[in-house]
């Protein structure tokens, strides 16, 4: 008989009882083909439980199935299957839950993580995405037990047109000099999250300016009470749903949003990336996305999870004139209608909302702590953009692109936060084998104009490889 390890991550914040659920299923679904299933009898959710998965792990295994069961950062895939020789199969199921849940699950984001982590710690990986009842997961498991790796493809390249390299030259120009503000470091296991400075500088011009948590938790705590009550006031009055969210909280985010203005203006700074979590939920008592909502309002393009080529990669389009854009997940499949969804969970400019005047305010979906967003994003074409690190060594800068483009639908807010349904031009499926077998990022950024012209002669220009479905 023949067999194979399968590790569920999962965590916490999320539902645990269905990531259980899934859990079971698959073993279960794997044992009905014949095979021994090893590997950790419960869900990998803390660093405890990756070491004792790591201490009972057979080594010469020929197949490794990783099912994120729920989401999970990225540090268990590297530490449990960076350094094994057999195959890697990447598993992620489909959400659930009624229209306006919350996110359940996050199981794409979390492979689509682990992906990109191993990928930069050298190790090769293969994604199939489905709940254990489908089909087609028992054939892409079955194949893969037996030595052959699934095969669900990759969308045709795309070469449209390019823009006129002197309008390019001088939008690469406007950003020589400017800085991008980066706050704490990089979440544990967000391997996209890291950047080098060094490359920013060498082709964009731009320079990295650092702050600590800490040292930003003073600042808000140094916010006086009248600056602090007239940004609560004037953000109740942009947006008036703010007044139903606990005042406590909306005070922290209305104290956040000062402090980020006044370090932005101090600083000269044209975008920022900001460790927003668990930081805040834990230390401060709410969550920030409202006081970064209200800083890409007023201009400032604003990443979460200090993702610096995340801003990087908003402020370029904003140089090619995409106007107010947003940092998204791709967190939801539906291949037979060709559709992805998008979400943050509601650090979105109210500009983007579908109704910018009733972009309603709420708590946090994951943390049940003001102040986020929660409104779907606008409709019309769309463009998804990243800029990302590359490991290739023929690759001299170090830097390559992703891009596609779709159309964003009218439909409800389908997650807690901020959503898009996007009908993708390149077939989905294919759309998001591709994102998450080459390893890209977890996050895009998303552009209600069409600047794929721009950022194709960008490419070609600064010879960053573009890959665009």
């Amino acid at each position: 008989m023949s067999s194979c390890t399968l590790i569920a991550l999962a965590r916490p914040t999320f539902q645990v009882d269905a990531a259980q659920k899934f859990f079971d299923e698959a073993r279960a679904l794997i044992e009905s083909l014949g095979v021994t299933v090893n590997g950790p009898n419960n869900l990998v959710m803390t660093p405890e439980d990756t070491q004792a998965a790591k201490d009972s792990m057979k080594s010469d295994e020929s197949l490794y199935i990783l099912l994120n069961a729920s989401f999970s950062d990225a540090s268990p895939a590297v530490s449990l299957l960076s350094g094994v020789s057999g195959n890697v199969l990447l598993w992620s199921v489909r959400e659930f839950g009624n229209v306006g849940d919350r996110l359940l699950l996050n199981s794409m984001c979390g492979s689509n993580l682990a992906s990109h982590a191993l990928r930069t710690a050298g190790k090769s990986s293969v994604h199939i995405h489905g709940n254990p009842d489908e089909v087609n997961i028992k054939e892409s498991l079955r194949s893969a037990i037996l030595g052959a790796m699934p095969t669900i493809g990759q969308p045709p390249l795309v070469e449209g047109a390019l823009a006129d390299s002197t309008k390019v030259d001088e939008a690469l120009a406007s950003l020589k000099g400017k800085k991008v503000g980066a706050i704490g470091d990089a979440p544990a296991g967000f391997t996209p999250c890291n950047y080098d400075a060094q490359k920013l500088k060498e082709y964009f011009g731009l320079e990295v300016v650092n702050k600590s948590i800490p040292e930003i938790f003073a600042d808000i705590a140094a916010v006086s009470l009248d600056e602090e009550s007239a940004e609560y006031r004037s953000a109740c009055e942009a947006q008036p749903s703010l007044t139903s969210v606990p005042e406590k909280e909306a005070r922290v985010n209305a104290s956040t949003r000062v402090a980020l203005r006044d370090w932005i203006s101090a600083n000269g700074l044209s975008a920022i990336a900001m460790r927003c979590w668990p930081d805040f939920a834990v230390d401060l008592g709410a969550c920030p996305c409202g006081a970064m909502g209200r800083t890409a309002t007023s201009g400032t393009p604003a990443a979460c999870e200090r993702d610096v080529y995340g801003a990087v990669t908003m402020l370029l389009l904003e140089a090619f004139g995409s106007g107010t854009n947003y940092l998204v997940d791709t967190v939801d499949l539906d291949e037979k209608e060709g559709i992805i969804r998008i979400w943050h969970c509601g650090s979105a400019s109210t500009e983007l909302a579908v109704d910018p005047k009733n972009a309603t305010q709420y708590i946090h979906c994951n943390r049940k702590l003001g102040v986020a967003g929660n409104f779907p994003l606008k409709t019309g074409p769309v463009v998804l953009v990243r800029l990302d690190s590359d490991i290739d060594p023929a690759n001299k800068s170090n830097l390559r692109l992703v891009m596609t483009s779709g159309e964003s639908l009218s439909a409800p807010n389908r997650f807690q936060g901020n959503t898009a349904t996007v009908r993708t031009n390149a077939p989905a499926r294919q759309l998001v084998n591709g994102l998450i077998q080459n390893g890209f990022p977890h996050h895009t950024v998303v552009s209600w104009r069409d600047i794929r012209p721009e950022v194709r002669r960008m490419a070609e220009r600064l010879a960053i490889p573009l890959t665009e479905w």
